[in-house]
């Protein structure tokens, strides 16, 4: 079955001021399924991330389904749910004040597809039951990336971006998170971008994207 693309890289260039390029002149397409980013630790994988999240502004074009970063960034960030490398995901609610089910109602607003009930069977897949009455800053670290993982994996988003998810993670919630995105890689209208350092055992993937790409002009397509 050929992968339609869901995701369009269009001669993207980015660079921190008076650094080298991490990328230039790099273009891809991403179709549905599990993509690995690959590289090691400090080989840009966050950067990139936040490149396709359009969270850093860069030279080129980004598309999802057709929705052009440059001409609809709103519509574009709606359409994409991003795992930061830090506790939370980035597009989650600031307040830690906030129970986890009161922040699916945020993440409900941002993203049009998101999925409350789906939510609510990935947390409890991570052991979160007792602590959903919780508010946000009463939860350990691992916690919080949990919920944003289920948020992730609930949001329905044409595009999920994990940045080493499974960092901080018990081993029982390792193990969900694989079978998860296993389930991922079948959806037909769904594409992950996962950043690793290291192949995610069990999940089937449908391209890889290596670092660094600074000396190439375009990366193969992840399709």
């Amino acid at each position: 079955m050929t992968s339609i693309p869901l995701l369009q890289v269009r001669d993207v260039r980015f660079a921190y001021a008076g650094q080298p390029a991490l990328v230039q002149g790099w273009s891809a397409s991403v179709g549905a399924g599990v993509t690995l980013l690959f590289g090691d630790t400090g080989s840009g994988k966050t950067t990139l991330l936040r490149v396709l999240a359009g969270a850093l502004a860069c030279t080129g074009q980004l598309s999802i389904k057709g929705i052009r970063l440059d001409q609809a960034a709103p519509a574009y960030r709606s359409a994409v749910f991003w795992f930061d490398a830090d506790s939370r995901a980035a597009d989650a609610p600031a307040q830690d004040t906030l129970t986890p089910r009161e922040c699916v109602a945020a993440w409900c607003a941002l993203h049009p597809d998101f999925d409350a009930a789906a939510w609510q069977r990935h947390a409890e897949g991570f052991g979160l039951g007792p602590h959903l009455h919780k508010p946000t800053y009463q939860l350990s670290t691992g916690s919080k990336r949990k919920v944003a993982l289920a948020a992730a994996l609930a949001s329905a988003c044409p595009l999920t971006l994990l940045d080493e998810p499974t960092g901080a993670l018990d081993a029982p919630s390792v193990a969900y998170l694989l079978h998860a995105l296993a389930g991922c890689a079948r959806q037909p209208d769904r594409a992950v971008v996962l950043a690793s350092a290291e192949r995610p055992p069990g999940v089937p993937l449908a391209g890889v994207i290596e670092l660094p790409l600074a000396a190439v002009a375009a990366a193969p397509a992840a399709a």
